[in-house]
């Protein structure tokens, strides 16, 4: 054997994490075959070697190329960043190698694209993970699907190649929403582009909140599993589960004809209250620890804090009369899984859809369809009061960098955490449990000398009244995000629902 095929993977983008091994194989190479990208970090290696740069798409060329080199004899180093055996030219080079090459072969190890995000991230990747890439110019989309699919309900932490190019704008939404079906809204989720490259960026987000953002082909995106937390600017895994079964036990079965309330709401509290003085059996599930806490107290009325999604709310509904959806007008994500375990169980669903505030002559009010769209309109008004809750702080806060933000947050301890790691100040922060009165409202945005405030139509029961009010007394801008469409057939009050959950009972 005269020649030889080095398979090199230079990593992410840094000489500095290039591997020794292949330093050495590039630098004793009589030919480097590369993408002329790869070849830009490991410049100072190249010296009187032959270089072969066929464009990106021609990645079969570039193989059957360094093939053919190697075979004429000579030592041939075929370039890939990351790993070169993951995602990248290892594969189409054994496509294409003889059975027994007269010339030598080795594959060089590097750092992939899913270890370097990660070390930017902290550790999200210590326990099992998948890989996912959403290019479907090789795979059919729908393989990709079914794949994310099964990575969500197997609660894998995940990361995702090629998330997003100009031509496959909405496929990584869509995968989003497959995960968002087995995972919480509040899953820890990293997001990295240009990883060890000039322009590098890197943030720590959740699964809800990718659903708003943009990405690129040079952004990937690490999605935790439901052990994943955050630790300042940091997200990881835990090696060990410790007490995992407590996640995966089933919750003690409730009696048959249960009503499930989902609530989170304090409507929807209400509610469960009333089923439960009339005689109902209910089980009102709530989405927290404070959630728990607040629940109202009967002896018809059980309290369910177990393991969010899907499935484990499957398990939990078995034996259920009705589901019941209280939950506030803009969790569409919960809506959504709801409905669809409803459908899958033949269970009845009702939703308790709460009236809206917005008065007819809505003149004085900027009314916008999503949070993005409130930080444009809040730019320019100096202090920003954002009563939209902790979920859209971090949306923004990335759409509105340089606003001066003030935030009323529910007095949970890992909320509190994330707004001060996302920049808030410990002073534009106001830990109460509302909602507030208009008296409260002036008094507070007076105090902090407020210059416009954002806030979404919670309805009357949602302090939407108060909030309005405040701000017309105050003479704020009053900046709205409007209600997602309602469900079809809502209820929009306690009777009306009452009612149809008895026809029901006495049509069973």
């Amino acid at each position: 054997m005269t020649g030889h095929l080095s398979l090199v993977s230079v990593g992410p983008g840094d000489l500095s994490l290039v591997p020794e091994r292949a330093r050495q194989a590039l630098v004793e190479a009589d030919v480097i075959v590369a993408y002329d990208l790869y070849l830009r970090w490991v410049a100072p290696l190249i010296t009187s070697q032959e270089v072969l740069t066929p464009p990106l798409t021609q990645e079969k060329v570039r193989a059957q190329l360094a093939i053919q080199k190697a075979g004429e004899g000579k030592r041939v180093a075929l370039v890939s960043s990351g790993d070169i055996g993951v995602y990248a030219m290892a594969g189409l080079v054994f496509e294409d190698l003889p059975e027994e090459p007269l010339f030598g072969v080795e594959v060089i190890p590097g750092i992939t694209s899913a270890t370097a995000c990660a070390s930017l991230l902290g550790s999200p990747l210590t326990h099992d993970f998948a890989t996912l890439s959403l290019s479907d110019l090789l795979c059919p989309w729908e393989w990709i699907e079914e794949r994310a699919r099964h990575i969500a309900q197997a609660d894998l932490a995940c990361v995702l190649y090629n998330v997003q190019s100009k031509a496959r704008r909405e496929g990584v939404y869509r995968v989003l929403r497959l995960m968002l079906e087995h995972k919480r809204p509040d899953t820890v989720c990293g997001v990295v582009r240009n990883a060890y490259r000039e322009d590098q960026e890197v943030r720590v987000t959740t699964l809800e909140a990718l659903l708003s953002d943009e990405f690129d082909m040079l952004t990937t995106v690490v999605i935790g599993n439901r052990f994943t937390a955050r630790k300042g600017r940091w997200m990881y895994t835990p090696r060990g589960y410790n007490d995992w079964r407590g996640e995966e036990v089933a919750p003690v079965s409730q009696p048959e004809g249960t009503v499930w309330v989902f609530s989170g709401t304090r409507d929807g509290n209400a509610l469960a209250l009333r089923l439960a003085e009339e005689g109902e059996r209910v089980t009102l599930s709530v989405a927290s620890e404070l959630g728990a806490q607040v629940a109202p107290k009967h002896p018809n009325l059980h309290v369910y804090d177990g393991p969010p999604g899907v499935e484990a709310r499957r398990r939990a509904l078995r034996g259920a009369r009705a589901i019941v959806d209280a939950t506030h007008p803009y969790a569409q994500a919960i809506t959504a899984q709801l409905r669809e375990l409803s459908a899958d169980l033949d269970l009845p669903y009702l939703r308790l859809e709460r009236a809206s505030g917005l008065p007819e002559d809505t003149t004085g009010l900027t009314l916008v369809d999503d949070i993005e769209e409130a930080a444009r309109a809040a730019s320019g008004y100096g202090r920003v009061f954002l009563a939209t809750g902790s979920k859209d702080l971090e949306t923004f806060l990335h759409a509105a960098p340089d606003a001066d933000v003030f935030v009323r947050l529910t007095p949970q301890p890992g909320v509190l955490e994330r707004a001060l790691s996302l920049g808030v100040r410990p002073d534009h922060i106001c830990a109460m449990i509302g909602p507030f009165t208009r008296e409260f409202n002036v008094a507070q945005w007076q105090a902090w000398n407020i210059g416009a405030v954002v806030t979404k139509d919670s309805g009357d029961v949602g302090g939407f009244t108060a909030k309005r009010d405040a701000a017309q007394e105050l003479g704020l801008p009053l900046i709205v995000v409007r209600r997602p469409a309602p469900v079809p057939g809502a209820f929009h009050s306690q009777d009306e629902l009452i009612a149809a959950l008895q026809t029901l009972k006495e049509h069973a």
